[in-house]
């Protein structure tokens, strides 16, 4: 053991990563606010022969020079998506929150009394909490860039990408392929809690099998003791796949390392992104796993034309600004009379983003179009194409 336990050591140093860092870059806050009240609302009386006021709500002015930078990819990504749009015009207008859920809340009433019809961010899960309620009343919809989907609902719409959203993706793939007999780890944090939910959800509905789900401390000694009990789950249950919720800047190197080496030969399935940072991609132990990503001709074709206007490449997450301009300017282009309200902004046809094709639910969260990717030669190669439209393969 003393000589496994060195050599995932060795793994994770170079990585140059933190033991055990943050949880996933995308998880913008592992906060549970209070949810609001599941209300829908009819709209903003919108006249479509003027520029419909639009705010964007960013987190700059809190002294934190990275929320300044990824603030100003927000807007910068916010302004490509106006400069796209053909025949809908857009009155945007940017307001910093400093990264506080109670800047956030009065920014938003601002924004109203300035006659904001939606708005478009914040960033942080208990910001955009703070924002839903104080614009409740207003029959304003908000659109956040948080990912968290406790505080999703009501007037409240996240647009990051969900756990429940891609565990949907990959079990379904999963059991097309022959692997439905599922074990499920993950770290006893609150991320991790809600990673195994989200697969849980995901096996019961697609009708395959959770044979086991094992947690483990997040720390190198949880990890390595939780090894033996994955492998009995695997081996007890006959698991033909083993779904892992930790991202690579947390537990991903030592179990993708450790479990082979204990004899675990199923299917390797991940929750998070495995392509990020590049060098995970160097791992012995990812070499064949299965995960999801964004439709990557799209997201390429997004990073490419912010690359030309602005000359750098976008901050992950400002493709989130643009879909929500998206959004907006493909419902005011709609033949709907309250083309902002809760029905219109639910539409089952859904949106073309900066990544590929979304759709905001009736319950806050969303449905993104994935790719499922794998890892060959430390090359990241799509073995299933992100759908092209609702209600097809992928769905």
């Amino acid at each position: 053991m003393f000589a496994l336990f060195q050599s995932a050591r060795k793994t994770l140093r170079r990585l140059k990563l933190p033991i055990f860092g943050s949880v996933m870059a995308m998880t913008l806050a592992a906060c549970d606010p209070a949810a609001l009240t599941s209300l829908s609302n009819n709209g903003p009386k919108v006249d479509k022969n003027v520029p419909v006021a639009v705010a964007l709500l960013v987190p700059r002015g809190g002294g934190s020079a990275s929320d300044d930078l990824l603030a100003q990819s927000l807007e910068n990504a916010a302004r490509l998506a106006i400069r796209d749009l053909q025949g809908v015009q857009i009155d945007l207008r940017v307001y910093g929150t400093g990264g506080k859920a109670a800047t956030a809340a009065s920014q938003a009433a601002q924004a109203v009394n300035d006659g904001a019809k939606i708005i478009i961010g914040p960033l942080y899960a208990e910001a955009a909490n703070a924002v839903g309620v104080a614009v409740a009343g207003q029959n304003v919809n908000v659109l956040a860039f948080s990912n968290n989907a406790t505080i999703a609902g009501g007037n409240v719409f996240v647009l990051g990408p969900t756990f429940q959203n891609t565990a949907n993706r990959m079990v379904s793939y999963a059991k097309s392929q022959g692997k439905d007999r599922i074990v499920v780890t993950h770290a006893q944090d609150v991320a991790g809690q809600l990673g195994r939910n989200a697969v849980s959800n995901a096996i019961a509905s697609a009708g395959s099998t959770l044979v086991g789900s094992v947690e483990y401390p997040l720390s190198q000694q949880g990890v390595v003791a939780a090894i033996p009990k994955i492998k009995a789950a695997v081996d007890n249950g006959a698991a033909n796949a083993v779904f892992m919720t930790s991202p690579s800047a947390s537990a991903l190197p030592l179990l993708t390392q450790l479990l082979p080496e204990a004899g675990v030969k199923s299917q390797f399935i991940g929750l998070t992104r495995w392509d990020i940072p590049v060098q995970t991609l160097d791992l012995p132990g990812v070499q064949g796993g299965w995960f999801a990503l964004p439709d990557p001709a799209r997201s390429a074709a997004f990073r490419s034309k912010y690359e030309a206007a602005y000359g750098k490449a976008p901050h992950p997450i400002a493709a989130l600004s643009f879909d929500g301009i998206a959004a907006v300017g493909a419902l005011m282009n709609g033949k709907k009379s309250s083309p902002l309200s809760t029905a219109a902004i639910t539409q089952s046809a859904g949106f073309q983003g900066a990544t590929g094709i979304f759709r905001l639910r009736p319950d806050g969260t969303n449905e993104r179009g994935l790719a499922i990717a794998t890892i060959r030669n430390s090359q990241v190669v799509v073995i299933d194409n992100a759908p092209a439209g609702f209600g097809g393969a992928g769905f």
